[in-house]
C-alpha cells in the first residue's frame, strides 16, 4: 500500500506538474509575435478621404492588435517612388502599399473592375458584388499571381466628372485635349479623341498650371478642392461617369502576410472592415462644404449634356468588348459583374427611389 500511494503520489504531482506546463506552452504559442510593417500610401497624408484613411487604417490595426502589429505609415515616394509600389511590395523590398486596384493595370487590365467601373454599380451594389458576389475572391486571385495580398480598406463616393479649362459641350469639344485620367474611363476618353495619361495626385497641379496637360480628373470634390485644381480650371463637370464608387486597398507582400499569426490576420481584417465604412461616411459628409466652397472661389459647377454620356457609354461598351478579348482575368471579371448586376436589378429598380 504504501509503494502504491508513494507511486500514486509521484504521478498525480508529475501529472499536475505537466498540466501546470502545458497551459503556459500554448499561451507562448498562440501569444503573436511583435511584427513591424512598413505601409508606403501612394496617396499624401493629408489628403482627405484616401490619404488620411490610410493613416486610420495604420493606427486601427496597431490599435486593435494591442501593438503586436505596429504598422508604420510612409508618405508617397519615401521609400520608393509612387510608380514602383506594386512591384516593391510583389519582391518584398516593403511589407506593403496603400493605393488603388486601378493604378495596376499596366500588369493586368482587369485589376481596374475591382476599383471602379465606367456607367457601373453605386456603393451598396459594387459591395454586395465584392463581397458576397464573388469580386473580392477573384481580385484575390488575381493578385497572388504577383506574391501580393490585397484587403478591401478604402470606399469613396462618386467622382466628378473632370476639369476643364473651356466648356466642354460636344464631343468636338473634347478632341485633341490632354487630359490626365485613371482606369477605364481613360479607354473611353482615347476613342473620343482625348489623349490621356495617367499621374500621381502631386504631379496634377503642375502639369495643369503648365499647360502639359489641358484637362484633369481625379477623385471627389474634397480631394479636388485640397489639390488646388480650381487655381488653373475653372469648369468642373458632372457626373463621375466612370467612377461611381470606388475601391482603394491595402496591399501585403504574401511572404508578409503569410506569416501573421490567425489572430492578427483577423485583426487586420477587422481594421480594413471599418476603414471601408469610415472611407465611405467621410466621403459622403465631406462633399456638400466642398462643392460650396468651389462655388465661392468661382468654380461653375457644370453637368455633361445627356448626348455626351451616352456617347461615353457606347464607348465604354466597345472597350468593355475589346478588353474582354486580351484579357481573361478582365473578361471573367466583367462577366460575373454583369451577372450579377442583371440578378441585382429586380432589387435595384423596385427598392431604391430614382
Amino acid at each position: 500500500m504504501k509503494g502504491f500511494f508513494g507511486i500514486s503520489l509521484v504521478a498525480i504531482l508529475a501529472t499536475g506538474f505537466a498540466a501546470a506546463l502545458l497551459p503556459r506552452d500554448a499561451e507562448a504559442q498562440e501569444r503573436p509575435r511583435n511584427v513591424r510593417v512598413q505601409m508606403q500610401s501612394a496617396y499624401p497624408s493629408t489628403l482627405k478621404g484616401t490619404g488620411d484613411n490610410a493613416v486610420y487604417t495604420a493606427k486601427t490595426i496597431t490599435s486593435i492588435s494591442g501593438g503586436t502589429l505596429d504598422v508604420r505609415f510612409f508618405e508617397p515616394g519615401a521609400l520608393v517612388p509612387g510608380g514602383q509600389i506594386f512591384d516593391a511590395v510583389s519582391s518584398g523590398s516593403i511589407d506593403s502599399g496603400w493605393a488603388s486596384p486601378a493604378f495596376w493595370t499596366s500588369k493586368d487590365i482587369a485589376f481596374s473592375i475591382f476599383s471602379s467601373v465606367p456607367f457601373g454599380p453605386d456603393a451598396g451594389e459594387y459591395l454586395a458584388w465584392m463581397k458576397h458576389g464573388g469580386g473580392e475572391k477573384m481580385m484575390q486571385a488575381l493578385y497572388a499571381k504577383y506574391n501580393i495580398h490585397s484587403m478591401l480598406c478604402n470606399f469613396t463616393s462618386p467622382e466628378a466628372g473632370g476639369w476643364f479649362r473651356k466648356e466642354i459641350n460636344t464631343i468636338d469639344d473634347l478632341k485633341g485635349i490632354k487630359m490626365r485620367f485613371l482606369g477605364l474611363g481613360s479607354n473611353v476618353l482615347q476613342k473620343l479623341g482625348v489623349s490621356t495619361q495617367l499621374l500621381q495626385a502631386s504631379e496634377i497641379f503642375q502639369a495643369l498650371q503648365l499647360g502639359t496637360i489641358d484637362a484633369t480628373e481625379f477623385s471627389t470634390p474634397s480631394m479636388d478642392l485640397s489639390l488646388g485644381f480650381h487655381q488653373v480650371a475653372k469648369f468642373y463637370y458632372f457626373p463621375g461617369w466612370h467612377q461611381q464608387a470606388s475601391f482603394g486597398d491595402m496591399i501585403w507582400n504574401k511572404a508578409k502576410w503569410d506569416s501573421l499569426t490567425d489572430t492578427q490576420r483577423a485583426q487586420v481584417t477587422t481594421a480594413c472592415d471599418s476603414a471601408l465604412l469610415n472611407g465611405m461616411a467621410s466621403s459622403e459628409a465631406a462633399q456638400m462644404g466642398a462643392l460650396k466652397e468651389l462655388q465661392t472661389k468661382g468654380v461653375q459647377l457644370k453637368t455633361f449634356d445627356s448626348k455626351l454620356l451616352d456617347a461615353f457609354r457606347v464607348a465604354w461598351d466597345e472597350v468593355a468588348v475589346e478588353q474582354s478579348a486580351r484579357s481573361p482575368e478582365f473578361k471573367k471579371a466583367w462577366d460575373s459583374l454583369k451577372e450579377f448586376r442583371a440578378g441585382y436589378a429586380i432589387w435595384r429598380e423596385r427598392a431604391y427611389l430614382r
